[in-house]
């Protein structure tokens, strides 16, 4: 893992949450040898393509201590646990409805020792919490998306931006988000990291 990259973006983050991100990827390799997480060409770019990627909500907001989030439809652990060990004091509940890849992000978060990281295996649906916020990576269409986690969002605030839905997005997703249009914030994933790979990708910040 090239921690000089993530360093580079986030030179405020310490040794212990360096060697994390190094012991991450090593886990996610391992893991990927018995259980497919990711596809075969994105674990060589793992760094790139799904730390760094999760990370650029961190440069949206930074979670104040006992914010509540909920990362719907985890996958593999993305972009929660990445923002797990960037946030130590922020409660995490990752949701997926594969039991493979929960546990994945179960054995992952405990070999790291994430306490703030909780994985349960469970349609977005079904979640019975109350967060602050919601992310996640383009799971579905954002309609269909909204319409699954919006009433999931508690009403008091306590960050710089209201509580609400933050969703990664790539591609072309103006029909997805046109009923939304004035009260969508968009952040292009390019004003905060200097590659390629990130021209076509945005945040997508509702309130909730």
């Amino acid at each position: 893992m090239n921690e000089h990259v993530i360093h580079r973006y986030f030179p405020e983050l310490g040794e212990e949450q360096l060697a994390r991100y190094a012991r991450m990827e090593e886990l996610y390799r391992e893991w990927n040898e018995k259980i497919n997480v990711i596809s075969r060409k994105d674990i060589d770019e793992l760094t790139l393509h799904h730390t760094l990627h999760s990370l650029v909500i961190a440069k949206v907001i930074r979670f104040r201590p006992g914010t509540r989030v909920l990362d719907a439809g985890t996958g593999g652990g993305f972009p929660g646990i990445p923002l797990a060990i960037f946030f130590p004091e922020v409660e995490f509940l990752l949701v997926d409805s594969v039991g493979k890849k929960i546990r994945v992000v179960e054995a992952v978060a405990s070999s790291l020792g994430l306490n703030n990281a909780r994985a349960l295996q469970l349609r977005v649906e079904d979640v019975q919490e109350h967060f602050d916020f919601v992310v996640s990576r383009a799971v579905t269409a954002f309609p269909l998306f909204v319409s699954w986690t919006r009433k999931k969002i508690s009403r008091k605030d306590f960050n710089a931006l209201p509580n609400g839905i933050l969703y990664l997005k790539g591609g072309d997703y103006r029909e997805e988000i046109k009923d939304y249009r004035r009260e969508i914030t968009i952040y292009p994933v390019s004003d905060y990291f200097n590659n390629p790979y990130f021209e076509a990708k945005s945040v997508l910040y509702l309130p909730g």
